[in-house]
């Protein structure tokens, strides 16, 4: 049995095992006063209870598929991607605009941007069939003329540091240049993490015209081209009219089925939604074997690999030397708890690890350290002055540690002031005793809130003596 029956044969298996959720649908029209009102009327197909099953048997909130339709191709023409997408836990939203012959790329664009904010708003009106029900993470996605438009669309979210946006992928996705845009032109904006999935006998969008361009364009750290062999431009949906006429005059050698073009795409396709929109890692290993392994494919990928830290020993103070978004300390493989900074000060013996997580694709595990404490203590010995080091790391993001040395049981002041001299975080105001001391700062205000990049100065104030060092944020 060769690799591609066999894989529509799993993928058919595993797609009914999957199917967790049955399908809602309700239709709303979304006004955008941006642009004179304008009306956006919106499919949206979601998650509900299987027969027999209540409510509490979903399992949400729901990550959210955006999608572009192709031209002159109907939303309904892609039944086939929100029965399998929707039933697997997503909700699948799809703007039903620029559906004519004379279709504007740029609006196109501008109502699935409007809509990813716009989902999140119905999402939390409980008048709305999927009021709770929307997860903040988000992808865009079209097919043809609607993934061209879905690229113009992630370029000003990703310029503007849209968070909802996890990813964009596009399915024969078409260079939209229309009133003077361009989806190549709008990927060098792109930064999120990529897929485009194309058949290698598209004669509608030929790949070196459209989709090679726009990858080759992406500024993403994680981009991957998947061109189906014998695939064509049509069969990513269900048959369509002018698409399959179309298809029929301009692409010659299409030796699949639109069956197995789809499932090969859904094998790919599971797992990265999974993967970008579920946190799920087990599925980004899926998804590279499966990239591997098929012999239903040629790929090419760009993918930089988040950094694995290792750890050093400061004085005492085990430092990660890769600089995440968060931090989770374990000894001896157990987690402990709220180590959750890039230094620990460690008061046991044993192994220790430092997991790093990073804003897009998954967290690394450092090696084990080994720290012996009773050592450690035998070797320090007490301060005879008053010392503050240079903060480590520097510069820093999200957070950095300050070590000192007090000689006496002192009253000590530690504040952090901004280039103005402006107080903006006292960090200790207390008593203390003898000894090696370090604190950390997490970048926020004393109202608990994140200051911006740039040069700040902290200073230590006991009794009569007062240093002061300067340190830089980072974002």
């Amino acid at each position: 049995m060769n690799y591609l029956i066999k894989t529509i044969i799993f993928s058919f298996i595993f797609t009914v095992a999957s199917a967790q959720y049955a399908i809602g649908n309700y239709s709303k029209i979304f006004q955008d006063s941006s642009r004179s009102n304008r009306d956006i009327l919106t499919e949206i197909y979601y998650p509900v209870p299987l027969q027999g099953e209540n409510i509490s048997s979903l399992d949400g909130p729901f990550p959210v598929i955006l999608f572009g339709h192709g031209f002159l191709i109907n939303w309904d023409t892609y039944q086939n991607l929100w029965d399998e997408f929707v039933s697997r836990g997503y909700i699948m939203v799809f703007p039903r605009t620029e559906s004519g012959l004379n279709t504007d790329h740029q609006q196109f664009g501008w109502d699935l941007q409007f809509l990813v904010t716009k989902i999140q708003e119905e999402g939390d009106s409980n008048t709305s069939p999927i009021y709770n029900l929307v997860h903040n993470n988000t992808a865009l996605m079209g097919h043809s003329m609607g993934g061209g438009a879905s690229f113009l669309a992630a370029d000003s979210l990703c310029i503007n540091n849209n968070i909802q946006l996890k990813t964009i992928i596009g399915l024969a996705v078409a260079e939209s240049s229309s009133n003077g845009v361009s989806s190549i032109t709008s990927a060098l904006n792109v930064t999120i993490p990529a897929l485009i999935i194309s058949g290698s006998q598209d004669g509608v969008t030929p790949p070196d015209v459209h989709q090679l361009p726009i990858y080759n364009n992406l500024s993403s750290n994680y981009k991957t081209i998947i061109s189906i062999l014998g695939g064509g431009h049509c069969y990513f949906g269900n048959p369509n009219f002018f698409c399959d006429f179309g298809e029929s005059a301009s692409s010659n050698g299409i030796s699949i089925s639109r069956v197995e073009q789809q499932q090969v795409t859904f094998d790919f396709l599971n797992s990265w939604l999974d993967f970008t929109l579920k946190d799920d890692c087990e599925q980004h290993t899926v998804f590279q074997d499966s990239l591997v392994n098929s012999i239903s494919i040629a790929y090419n990928q760009f993918h930089l690999q988040n950094p694995v830290a290792s750890i050093t020993d400061d004085e005492g103070v085990l430092i990660a030397t890769a600089i995440g978004i968060g931090y989770q300390w374990y000894l001896n493989d157990s987690v402990i708890t709220n180590a959750n900074n890039i230094s620990y000060v460690p008061t046991l013996s044993g192994e220790y690890t430092v997991e790093v997580f990073f804003p897009n694709g998954c967290p690394t595990l450092s090696g084990p350290f080994s720290f012996n404490y009773q050592l450690m203590n035998d070797m320090e010995l007490l301060p005879t002055s008053y010392l503050m080091h240079q903060n480590y790391p520097n510069p820093f993001n999200p957070a950095t540690t300050i070590r000192y040395e007090l000689p006496y049981d002192e009253f000590v002041n530690i504040s952090i002031y901004d280039v103005k001299g402006i107080i903006v975080k006292c960090l200790i105001n207390e008593n203390q005793k003898v000894g090696n001391r370090s604190i950390i700062w997490d970048a926020t205000n004393n109202l608990g809130q994140k200051v911006s990049a740039g040069l700040y100065v902290y200073t230590i104030q006991v009794g009569g003596f007062r240093q002061s060092r300067k340190m830089v944020l980072v974002k």
